[in-house]
């Protein structure tokens, strides 16, 4: 009797959303009838898109998700140029953001000055004259966000959630992760060498003789190798137990004396007496490494390190040299524009402040409310599918429908804008600005040590087409950059909406519950909730995702990373099912009605072939492989909808089809 009476809760709340005859008919074009859709539905909705569309030289893919910040890039530049030729009251936002897109535009004074903003740096390195004077070196650079050795942060307490501590993280490589340093495959052996040609010209640039540099730059490659030989693999980071590693600074102290815990931290800025070491291993490893390497290696590797951490933001030999390696590991064949580039600098120094122009101008509130809707519904849904669960306890059901009814839901924009007020921004000083920029991002960041969470706050700028859950806040958060065409669209129906942005919202609910998500609690702390048995019955399943995922070939002999795009991969598959459980209680849903050609359930599923529609240069997609923890966007559709049911249904998939797998082999976690 309680599963129906939740199920007739959800069903009037969600039965409310509006009807197709209230929107706006939204054609499905560009399918490819000579294909079954069990086949390859990627390729049933996507293929004549993909053989056809090309890749603009300055983009390494296109297409929706990550690669629709290309045209919110232009967007932003739109508001930019605006902005920066209007006259804007001193220290307004108008003023910050338009002087420091005009400052970041005047290419004629940033090649005038050369690397001349980055001298007092090079010879403060060059002062340093033992580890002490190494260390303090480090921790001045990194209350600018110039990081080398020491990566500190200050953010909620994993098993505190309410109060902020101070964290520190393996870093000091030059290249995308640990494995590229250890591979010998032809690909990464081109890699190695090409980021050891960047260090060495980066060098010839600021005054070394080629011979001097290509020195320079084995020092360099080096020490980077030792310290990745220290890291942890990206599968060993998704370990939340292994990386939470809370230590007493006085015992740090005596365990990594050459580090100087109590004097960098005095340096930071940050009074307190504990943090937590996230790979122990690192550090160790930085500790033995500052005694055994030459103090003029340090200077020389931290040399590189500076240079390259500002070597798009000096003049145009820097840029293109950069540009070099960046051309090697993406395939991005020619550079992006200079108006490109400052849109992004922009969001990523003032992001809520240029953030406050664009929701003005592209967000209006009634999506925000349409899309809040959205939200209830599918966690209403989601709390459905909980209680029908066959493999799940009622006790730990309980446990997780609490989590589910209290998770924080941010929308469009934070109710609360970050304060700009002490960052000065000039219109002819592009790197004092973003140093400016960095600063009191620091400072701010750094004022959270030892005080209460902010739970207003967000870990993105409106902007950006992305969509988040954070575990320690129980929180999912959607942008204003992600809620247009194809994720959503006000004006759209009901199918296209819950197959788009409601198989998103869906997918960032079930980080809640993912391998690492369901570690957390209601409160967002790190404790256990589940019933062993349930636990390790959730396990199981969890192990079912890796290894199917693991068998997908991507390019060449290439797979798919499976136990590193796990909780990704959990994530889409039970996504889709409940976004559909949710579209379901619907009217339209409820209907069989065709709009222009396609049943509802239909242009459910063609919706969620569309938000993945995306092409990439090879060498992206290696790169992608190798590092991001989500699958590849063709197997974000196949795979996830291989196990689902209501898709065999509605395309008629048999066992015919290449995507068919027997009722016995789909994966349900949730």
């Amino acid at each position: 009797m309680k599963n129906i009476i939740i199920l007739l809760i959800a069903y009037i709340a969600v039965a409310s959303c509006s009807t197709p005859s209230e929107k706006e008919i939204v054609a499905i074009t560009g399918i490819d009838s000579t294909l079954r859709p069990g086949d390859n539905f990627f390729r049933y909705v996507n293929g004549i898109w993909y053989d056809t569309v090309q890749i603009p030289p300055s983009q390494a893919g296109v297409g929706a998700y990550m690669f629709m910040n290309y045209p919110q890039r232009l967007r932003l530049q739109g508001i930019l140029d605006s902005v920066s030729r209007s006259n804007n009251p001193e220290g307004s936002i108008g003023q910050k953001v338009g002087d420091f897109y005009a400052s970041g535009m005047d290419t004629v004074t940033i090649n005038k000055r050369g690397y001349a903003p980055i001298k007092p740096i090079l010879a403060e390195i060059e002062s340093i004259s033992d580890i002490p004077s190494l260390m303090g070196f480090v921790a001045d650079e990194a209350k600018v966000y110039n990081t080398s050795i020491i990566a500190f942060n200050v953010s909620p307490d994993n098993k505190n959630s309410s109060i902020n501590i101070a964290h520190v993280y393996q870093t000091g490589i030059g290249l995308p992760d640990r494995d590229y340093y250890f591979a010998t495959d032809s690909s990464t052996v081109g890699i190695q060498n090409a980021y050891k040609k960047y260090v060495a010209k980066l060098f010839q640039l600021t005054g070394s003789t080629a011979e001097e540099a290509e020195k320079n730059a084995t020092i360099v490659y080096n020490i980077d190798k030792q310290l990745a030989a220290s890291h942890k693999t990206r599968v060993e980071l998704r370990d939340i137990h292994a990386n939470y590693n809370k230590m007493a600074v006085i015992d740090l102290e005596e365990k990594h004396p050459n580090i100087g815990w109590a004097n960098l931290l005095s340096n930071l800025g940050a009074q307190t007496d504990s943090i937590d070491v996230g790979q122990p291993a690192y550090y160790d490893a930085l500790n033995e490494l500052l005694k055994t390497t030459p103090i003029n290696n340090w200077k020389i590797y931290l040399k590189a390190n500076s240079i390259a951490r500002y070597a798009d933001d000096l003049s145009n030999a820097f840029v293109d040299v950069s540009f070099e390696f960046t051309k090697v590991l993406s395939g991005q064949a020619v550079q992006k524009t200079r108006g490109e580039k400052m849109a992004s600098a922009v969001d990523n120094y003032l992001g809520e402040a240029l953030g406050q122009l664009y929701v003005k101008k592209y967000f209006p509130e009634d999506a925000k409310k349409r899309m809040l809707d959205l939200v209830n519904n599918v966690q209403k849904a989601y709390a459905v599918r909980i209680d029908k669960l066959e493999w799940m306890s009622d006790s730990t059901k309980q446990k997780a429908k609490e989590k589910l009814a209290v998770i924080t839901k941010k929308i469009g924009y934070p109710d609360k804008w970050k304060d700009y007020s002490n960052v000065t921004i000039a219109r002819d000083t592009y790197f004092e600005n973003l140093v400016s920029a960095s600063a009191a991002d620091y400072q701010r960041r750094l004022a959270k040590l030892g005080k209460p969470v902010d739970k207003s706050e967000w870990y993105t700028t409106p902007s950006t087409v992305t969509a988040y859950n954070n575990p320690s806040a129980n929180e999912i958060v959607f942008p204003a950059g992600i809620l247009q065409p194809p994720y959503f669209d006000n004006k759209a129906d009901d199918a296209l909406n819950y197959g788009g942005i409601g198989m998103v919202i869906g997918h960032e609910i079930t980080h809640t519950f993912d391998d690492q998500g369901a570690q957390f609690d209601k409160d967002g702390n790190v404790k256990n909730w589940w019933t062993a048995d349930d636990y390790k019955k959730f396990k199981m399943r969890i192990q079912q995702v890796i290894d199917m995922y693991s068998t997908y070939t991507v390019l060449d002999s290439l797979h798919i990373k499976g136990d590193m795009t796990v909780g990704e991969n959990t994530a889409d598959i039970a996504g889709i099912a409940v976004a559909y459980d949710a579209f379901k209680m619907t009217e339209q849903g409820r209907d069989t009605t065709k709009i222009d050609g396609f049943t509802p359930d239909q242009r459910f599923f063609l919706s969620i072939a569309k938000i993945w529609r995306v092409k990439m240069k090879d060498e992206f997609l290696r790169l992608w492989i190798n590092n991001n923890p989500h699958s590849p966007p063709v197997w974000r559709v196949n795979g996830p909808l291989m196990n689902t049911t209501p898709f065999y249904e509605a395309f008629d998939v048999n066992a015919e089809d290449k995507m068919f797998l027997p009722m016995e082999d789909r994966i349900t976690i949730w």
